[in-house]
């Protein structure tokens, strides 16, 4: 028979270690260690098209023109876009998909010029194949998807400066 007093010392031991790694795992979680999205277990990547990439405005473009024709019965389209801007890249954190945020000016078919907000996204295109494209006319988001003003396209923190601040800069 062993003696109570000998099995204390590794339980004791063992609850310690056990505690020890419990707090760490708190403090870890509360001091925001993250792990990058292009390091997990299914890998995102950062190598996103630039804003002015003539395949992400072209897919603005086709896009748009789709969806006021099947949509709102008008012929409205976007003939060129000008002022293309980054407003910012993984701006929400390194836990979230990789996006890159951008702005440019769109001159339409009717000779106005209107703002536009669009995110590129990695891996969230047909699929989950390819890059993705998001992407709202100011004036034109008759559903009210993106509301307001298409705010929700952008970067976590540039919604609170807005609308003002958008168009004094961009």
């Amino acid at each position: 028979m062993v003696p109570a007093h000998s099995l204390e010392a590794p339980v004791s031991r063992a609850l310690l270690i056990a505690t020890a790694l419990l707090g760490m795992t708190v403090v870890a979680q509360a001091g925001g260690i993250v792990v990058p999205a292009e390091e997990r277990y299914s890998a995102f990547h950062t190598d996103l098209p630039a804003c002015d990439d003539a395949g992400v405005l072209g897919t603005i473009s086709s896009r748009f023109a789709g969806k006021e024709s099947a949509f709102w019965n008008s012929s409205l389209g976007i003939d060129s876009f000008d002022k293309v801007h980054e407003i910012g890249f993984r701006a929400n954190g390194l836990g979230y998909i990789p996006r890159r945020y951008c702005v440019a000016h769109a001159r339409m078919n009717d000779n106005r010029e209107r703002t536009v907000i669009y995110q590129i996204q990695d891996r969230l295109g047909w699929i989950g194949i390819g890059y993705g494209v998001e992407w709202c006319v100011i004036g034109q988001d008759h559903n009210f998807a993106y509301a307001p003003a298409c705010s929700a396209l952008r970067p976590f923190a540039d919604r609170y400066l807005g609308e003002s601040v958008l168009h004094a800069r961009y």
